[in-house]
């Protein structure tokens, strides 16, 4: 690099060029011109480069979430059970209850009553039959199934969005 020198050619002159970093880019020397002597003497500074850093928003995208929806035919089997009650009178003399007990797929519960006569009887008074019925039937139905997509937008600086993608 070369330095320009005030009074380059004065020998009686001394100059100095001074350079810092806050002096807008000049650079800094300093020449010395010494009268009885014919050659001038130049000291060499190191320049060294100070970098600084700052955060700047060159872009920015933008994510959101839509729910998509599309209906879709479900097919499946379908179990269900009813109970049947059938009521039997019975109205017979018992010496102790009658337990709930079970026939295949019925379940017969025994009601009970205590009668006053001279001595006192339990009595079954009626059975209560409940039979299971198992049913098996195909069924359809419409039904409505959601789904989340994610949408990217590029932002850029001024705020604005540009297409998505």
């Amino acid at each position: 690099m070369r330095l320009p020198m005030a009074g380059a050619g004065s020998p009686s002159s001394s100059a100095a060029i001074c350079w810092n970093p806050m002096s807008e880019g000049k650079p800094v020397a300093q020449v010395a011109h010494k009268p009885d002597s014919d050659h001038e003497t130049v000291d060499v500074v190191e320049e060294r480069a100070i970098v600084l850093k700052r955060k700047k928003l060159t872009g920015g995208v933008r994510v959101r979430t839509v729910v998509r929806e599309h209906e879709q035919l479900v097919d499946e089997l379908l179990h269900s059970e009813q109970a049947e009650v059938e009521r039997i009178p019975l109205d017979r003399w018992v010496e102790e209850p009658v337990p709930v007990r079970q026939e295949g797929d019925t379940t017969i519960i025994t009601l009970h009553e205590e009668v006053v006569v001279v001595e006192k009887r339990l009595r079954a008074i009626e059975e209560i039959r409940m039979t299971r019925r198992h049913t098996v039937h195909a069924d359809q139905q419409r039904i409505m199934l959601r789904r989340e997509e994610a949408v990217v937008e590029d932002l850029d600086t001024s705020g604005s969005s540009d297409d998505p993608r």
